[in-house]
């Protein structure tokens, strides 16, 4: 096959992965915006929570906001972008389009203890800015603009990166009733100036957001559960193929031998047991009955107390339970393919025609059959890069191992939105990724796959 079109298959394959990567995102993005339980939602229980305990009073428009105030509600909508269109917000999170930082506003006409100011206070006011504690004086232009210079020096804000724009009364209207679409009565607004910053942070620029539960940067969190991962991904990976290919070959030469019939047994009935129910099952036995094996984590309390072999063997102790409710789910598929890829080979007029020829039967099963029988398990070996964010959330529960399923379970029943994008987009560029080197693993096993 000309080497110039095996490029160009992968090439095409490679160039498809950001396109695919943005549908899937936009869409999981799309859905966590509208789905309740947000991170809104939550601070908004918090807060009426506090108010409860607290015992204080609070009007009737407090109240349904939950004891927050309406600037603090629109600090919530500006800082997880939920005052943006959904595309807007989703350009913001991907790092192509700037967000709004250090916001400050200062509304038109604003009273002081009843008595307005002066009779151009309509079209004047003063922000104090966020995080700069210096006064800007405001004024609004007859054609819709405003004008923003620093108090002390008359010098336009502009000069020091500062961008300004009018929120109208209409504008103020339309948040407040997306924020309370039940309300009946909506509030007399005046115009407002908004004095920002802007800054592209986002998944380009590697920055995944904070979490809104715990408020540590996502990345760390998920660099943090990578190692679990990958360990268990490993040790299932390794046990798991060292041990059903050989006993794949070894049920097709047996067939229908009491080898492949309790062997077949013996499979199929570990794989009729989901793993978190074999946990369970080993917890209560071998754990808390019998004292055999921990009942939870990973390490023990005094684990950075212990020498070097300590550690090993720790680790080793708290690996034994959940390694098993790990791989018991794929020991049969793995190896009944094998035994099914190599019976229909080794009943193939090529192996026949081998054995006629003079070739031993040894020769023809691993020389010949066995070869073209691990051509549909070469399709899965790929997917071996997504060990480094493997794992299954149910046995890590049972166990209460901090791993990667885990943290995808705890993002989505907690609605962690910059949790739950930043590990869907690791899972589904690794799941791509692990699709394009099965293509290629394929090719090499078998030379008919041809790339146009």
């Amino acid at each position: 096959m000309p080497r110039r079109l095996v490029k160009a298959y992968f090439l095409r394959r490679l160039l498809l992965i950001p396109p695919t990567l943005v549908g899937i995102t936009l869409l999981v993005f799309t859905i966590t915006r509208f789905v309740p339980g947000g991170a809104m939602d939550r601070m908004l229980q918090e807060a009426a929570r506090g108010a409860d305990q607290g015992g204080r009073s609070s009007s009737a428009s407090t109240q349904s906001q939950g004891g927050l105030s309406e600037e603090q509600m629109e600090e919530i909508e500006e800082q997880f972008g939920l005052n943006k269109p959904v595309l807007v917000a989703y350009g913001q999170w991907l790092g192509l389009v700037p967000r709004e930082t250090r916001i400050s506003k200062g509304e038109f006409g604003a009273r002081s203890g009843g008595i307005r100011a002066d009779a151009g206070s309509d079209q004047r006011t003063q922000v104090v800015l966020r995080g700069d504690g210096r006064l800007v004086d405001v004024t609004r232009t007859p054609d819709g603009r405003i004008d923003a210079v620093f108090a002390e020096s008359d010098r336009p804000v502009s000069d020091e990166g500062w961008k300004t724009r009018l929120e109208s009364p209409e504008d103020r209207v339309e948040r407040f009733q997306r924020r309370n679409p039940d309300s009946s009565t909506t509030p007399a607004y005046r115009p407002r100036a908004i004095i920002y910053q802007t800054r592209i942070s986002g998944l380009l620029q590697g920055n995944l957001g904070r979490s809104t539960v715990y408020n540590d940067p996502v990345h760390e969190m998920i660099l943090a559960r990578m190692p679990i991962a990958v360990y268990f991904g490993l040790l299932t990976a390794f046990i798991s193929y060292s041990v059903c290919l050989p006993l794949g070959m070894l049920k097709a030469l047996k067939h229908r031998t009491f080898l492949d019939t309790a062997s077949s047994v013996l499979v199929f009935l570990g794989y009729s047991i989901p793993g978190f129910a074999l946990g369970a099952i080993l917890i209560v036995h071998l754990g808390a009955r019998m004292g055999m094996f921990p009942l939870f984590g990973l390490t023990s309390p005094d684990f950075d107390q212990l020498d070097t072999v300590g550690k090993i063997k720790d680790l080793a102790h708290h690996t034994v339970l959940p390694l098993c409710c790990y791989i018991v789910g794929s020991f049969a598929v793995l190896t009944m393919m094998t035994k099914n890829n190599l019976m229909d080979n080794l009943a193939a007029d090529y192996v026949r025609t081998a054995v006629a020829k003079g070739a031993s039967f040894r020769r023809a099963v691993f020389g010949h059959a066995f070869r073209n029988s691990m051509i549909p398990i070469a399709t899965s070996l790929g997917n071996l890069v997504t060990v480094f964010i493997g794992g299954s959330m149910l046995v890590e529960t049972v166990f209460d191992i901090q791993g990667f399923g885990l943290l995808q379970y705890q993002s989505v029943i907690a609605r962690d939105e910059p949790v739950i994008m930043g590990t869907l987009t690791i899972a589904a560029f690794l799941m791509l990724v692990g699709h394009i080197i099965s293509d290629l693993i394929v090719a090499t096993v078998d030379p008919r796959i041809k790339f146009e």
